[in-house]
């Protein structure tokens, strides 16, 4: 992927002005300098200016986002800043918008066929009005989609996937609420709180699913990387 600084600003949804401020302090790395000294972004900006939306709408500022991605290691890779946002987005207030299907062209780089606004619909990214130009656009999913876009996968897996997805998530949270409700909750209410005790624990219980969050994504992270390890090619035998 090679962008004009005018095609990443629309990929990312913002303006060519908030790409030029977000550089001079310097959220995002310097661009690659083709010939005539145009400047060339690759999906490393892309992923790190989806991160920075994703904290500016969990309400952070940008002094703070500064120290967050100065954080980050150098060499942070794609993988690591999707997993970042996944667990930013994990917790913030959900919320759509609505999009034309030009105006989603812009967002996602390209024109977008019936096929591919089947396919963000299949994601979640996108959900169908009552017209048939305009779309409801999850903007934390949006990007996610686009990216699958360019990827040779078949609509019918994109819907399996999801159903797989959101099968063994309820599936875990079911079985995470009833750990917590019979070990923890239970015991506690047994021991006759007051009620500040009470809602000390309820803003505790608040505070525990971030923490699942990262859990969770971090657990999934590992297991799908063992898997795709065992899937992998040995070396070549003579």
């Amino acid at each position: 992927m090679r962008l004009t600084v005018d095609e990443l600003a629309a990929r990312a949804g913002v303006t060519v002005r908030t790409l030029r401020f977000y550089s001079g302090r310097g959220l995002l790395p310097p661009p690659e300098l083709g010939p005539r000294r145009v400047g060339w972004y690759g999906p490393e900006h892309l992923d790190r200016l989806e991160l920075i939306e994703e904290l500016q709408r969990q309400g952070l500022t940008l002094a703070a986002i500064e120290r967050y991605l100065a954080q980050l290691p150098a060499d942070v890779g794609a993988l690591d800043l999707a997993i970042h946002r996944a667990l930013v987005a994990s917790w913030t207030p959900e919320h759509t918008e609505e999009a034309d299907t030009a105006q989603l062209a812009r967002r996602v780089g390209r024109e977008l066929s019936a096929a591919d606004l089947d396919r963000l619909v299949a994601m979640g990214a996108l959900h169908r009005t009552d017209r048939p130009e305009v779309f409801r656009v999850d903007p934390g999913l949006l990007p996610l989609g686009a990216r699958v876009l360019d990827l040779p996968i078949p609509l019918e897996t994109i819907l399996a996937t999801r159903a797989v997805v959101r099968l063994h998530s309820e599936a875990t949270a079911r079985e995470l609420h009833r750990l917590f409700r019979e070990t923890v909750w239970k015991p506690f209410r047994e021991g006759e709180p007051s009620p500040a005790e009470v809602d000390r624990m309820r803003e505790l219980t608040g505070r525990i699913e971030p923490l699942l969050a990262q859990a969770l994504v971090t657990a999934f992270h590992r297991s799908l990387a063992e898997q795709l390890a065992d899937e992998a090619p040995g070396p070549a035998e003579d």
